[in-house]
């Protein structure tokens, strides 16, 4: 079964960075596409970033590009989520995503099908 495990969530201030993490248990994601996606609390589940096997396409929604940064490494076969200049509407629960077959997605990560549990971003105004 494909497990995927983020950390890095916590409580941070308007306007600090964070930096989550996200890796694979049980086998390797090191061809595989990855993203994040976030909830926030009486949302719809909404797409953060994507990125291919290799690192080289990222995509971003716009309410974070400029701001988050989405990278890969394949030899921890872990992807990150670098956060900056945070605000209260980025508190939301925060998903770790991969395909399980591709090892590229697109800007809305539609095809990413296997999920890690969640990690929670509060950000206090």
């Amino acid at each position: 079964q494909v497990q995927l495990v983020e950390s890095g969530g916590g409580l941070v201030q308007a306007g600090e960075s964070l930096t989550l993490s996200c890796a694979g248990a049980g086998r390797s994601f090191s061809t595989n596409a990855m993203g994040w996606f976030r909830q926030a609390p009486g949302k719809a589940r909404e797409f953060v970033a994507s990125i291919s096997w290799n690192g080289r396409q990222t995509f971003y929604s716009d309410s974070v590009k400029d701001r988050f940064t989405i990278s890969k490494d394949n030899t921890k076969t872990t992807v990150y989520l670098q956060m900056n200049s945070l605000t209260p509407e980025d508190t939301a629960v925060y998903y770790c995503a991969a395909s399980r077959t591709s090892g590229y997605t697109n800007s809305t990560g539609a095809n990413l099908d296997a999920w890690g549990k969640g990690s929670l971003v509060t950000v206090s105004s």
